[in-house]
């Protein structure tokens, strides 16, 4: 694998450990009594404010036309994105860090088989590379649930237990209505991965894309927040957590996670930045373990294997599609040129008789 197919996977390994932070800071700041409408407001505010000089600037040489189905598209990508960040913060609330983290990994599912009825990944079982990255799919899905929900016995022993961290991704409430609502923020996040490669298949600019989707979700929550919240104290950014998360929230969750998986989508196609999602477990258990001393158990390794197999199987099964096309344009070509040669000789032997 190349440099250049490597920068889609560095980027989304990236995207996933910034969007693992934001989790555990969102958390926090709603543990503390943060409205999550305001928190969603505040964030995206801030990384509209990030990326309207810096995507005008960087795309002011190729910047596409603004038309009315490009503006309805960007506002359709905005709602979904909305109900998405408020069905996955509320769950988030009133469960934990971990099991949103752990939900995550149905994502590539909804969004492989909405791109499927979408035509936009082609499922032949007769190709190699098809059931490569649809076994792949469900493989790296099941690792995340082995990560999630297998513990088994203890590998590395912390020596010392931390107190608030691991409150905050261990805390146990109300799961079932938690884990319906982040269900639905699956779903919603899969719409959006379609949505938005649709987009950019029509509006290339990138950066311009993310910035109308913050622009849109910062109306919408606006709308929302003077609607559901009624409290002038609520909009309050003290104590000290709760403006932590929405900066980190706005420049690493919105801006730049949201940028370079857009980017990236754009590169290779909604379901290989769907397949990242289940790595966002392995991430969560390795900040777990470094950061808050928790305890290593097999289970954490065993899943984290099986996802490496099933990344490895879909990045073949992809890098197989890509060589396939590649010499399907070669020989194309090469048929083009013998074909140009042939015709002058038939030519000139006409000519002689």
């Amino acid at each position: 694998m190349g440099w250049k197919a490597a920068v889609p996977f560095v980027g989304m390994v990236m995207a996933e450990c910034a969007q693992v932070g934001l989790m555990i800071l969102s958390k926090a700041a709603m543990s503390d009594g943060m409205n999550s409408f305001i928190f969603v407001l505040y964030s995206n505010a801030l990384a509209s404010l990030i990326l309207l000089p810096s995507s005008f600037f960087l795309h002011r040489s190729e910047r596409p036309p603004l038309t009315c189905p490009i503006l309805c598209g960007f506002f359709l990508l905005g709602l979904f994105g909305m109900l998405a960040q408020i069905f996955g913060y509320a769950g988030i609330y009133l469960s934990s860090a971990t099991l949103a983290t752990a939900m995550l990994n149905l994502i590539p599912g909804f969004t492989f088989i909405l791109a499927v009825a979408f035509r936009m990944e082609k499922l032949d079982w007769k190709s190699s590379s098809a059931l490569a990255k649809s076994t792949g799919t469900i493989v790296s899905i099941a690792g995340a649930f082995i990560v999630s929900y297998y513990k088994g016995p203890p590998l590395l022993m912390a020596t010392s237990a931390s107190s608030l961290p691991h409150q905050l991704l261990s805390q146990q409430q109300n799961w079932i209505i938690g884990g319906l609502l982040l269900a639905v923020d699956c779903v919603m996040a899969s719409a959006w991965l379609i949505i938005q490669a649709l987009i950019l298949k029509k509006y290339p600019a990138g950066l311009i894309v993310v910035f109308f989707y913050c622009f849109f979700v910062t109306i919408l929550s606006t709308i929302i927040c003077f609607i559901m919240e009624r409290d002038p104290g609520a909009w309050s950014l003290k104590p000290t957590v709760r403006w932590i998360a929405v900066l980190y929230s706005g420049v690493f969750g919105s801006a730049f996670q949201v940028g370079v998986s857009t980017w990236c989508l754009h590169k290779t196609g909604p379901v290989f930045v769907a397949m990242f999602k289940p790595v966002g477990i392995v991430i969560a258990a390795a900040f777990s373990i470094v950061c808050f001393r928790d305890t290593l158990y097999l289970g954490s390794l065993v899943g984290a294997t099986v996802i490496v197999i099933g990344f490895y199987s879909v990045m073949w099964g992809k890098a197989k599609e890509e060589k396939a096309g590649v010499d399907d344009g070669v020989r194309s070509a090469r048929s083009f040129e013998s074909d140009g040669q042939k015709a002058p000789l038939l030519q000139s032997r006409a000519e002689e008789t």
